[in-house]
């Protein structure tokens, strides 16, 4: 029985085929093995052929889930200003395995996400400025960095701008 609008009421396509699509499709990003059985599954294949055609992928160098993991946490840090906890929760989404995870956070250049915490952090609370209770603006400003995955560490270690600066002192 097949279910209208499914694969199968349109006809399964050939590994061969299926092969050369998911070349183009690997070839176009980078993709982690769940998104590319996904879209074997997609295609009408059955579980032999998706694993034969994930091996040969894997094989071919057209599918490496650690470059995915990598290169993934590289434009989601630099890009989307993304911290490190979010990074983890979404590559453990896509299916992508510990150890690609561990190094694919590794590989962060720890300076260039020190200064896009920062960056984001000043941008955040120059945005709450209308804030006018002090405690309420630092809540919504942790939540903000808290939410964009940045660790409790790196949140302690920001200063408020002009904090620091000429005219304050220690007592």
């Amino acid at each position: 029985m097949t279910v209208p609008g499914s694969a199968y009421s349109q006809g399964r396509i050939s590994a061969e085929k299926a092969l050369q699509k998911l070349k183009h499709y690997c070839g176009y990003q980078e993709r982690s093995h769940a998104e590319v059985r996904k879209k074997l599954y997609s295609l009408g294949l059955f579980k032999k052929e998706v694993e034969e055609l994930i091996s040969r992928l894997i094989e071919e160098e057209y599918l490496n889930e650690e470059r995915f993991a990598t290169q993934f946490a590289s434009g989601k840090a630099r890009i989307k200003g993304w911290g490190k906890q979010k990074i983890r929760y979404e590559l453990r989404q896509r299916g992508v395995s510990n150890v690609c995870i561990v190094k694919a956070l590794k590989a962060l250049d720890d300076t260039e996400y020190a200064v896009g915490f920062k960056r984001l952090a000043d941008k955040k609370w120059l945005a709450l400025r209308s804030e006018k209770n002090i405690f309420v603006k630092k809540n919504k400003w942790q939540q903000f960095l808290l939410q964009r995955g940045f660790e409790h560490a790196i949140i302690k270690t920001w200063s408020i701008p002009g904090e620091n600066e000429a005219g304050s002192t220690a007592g």
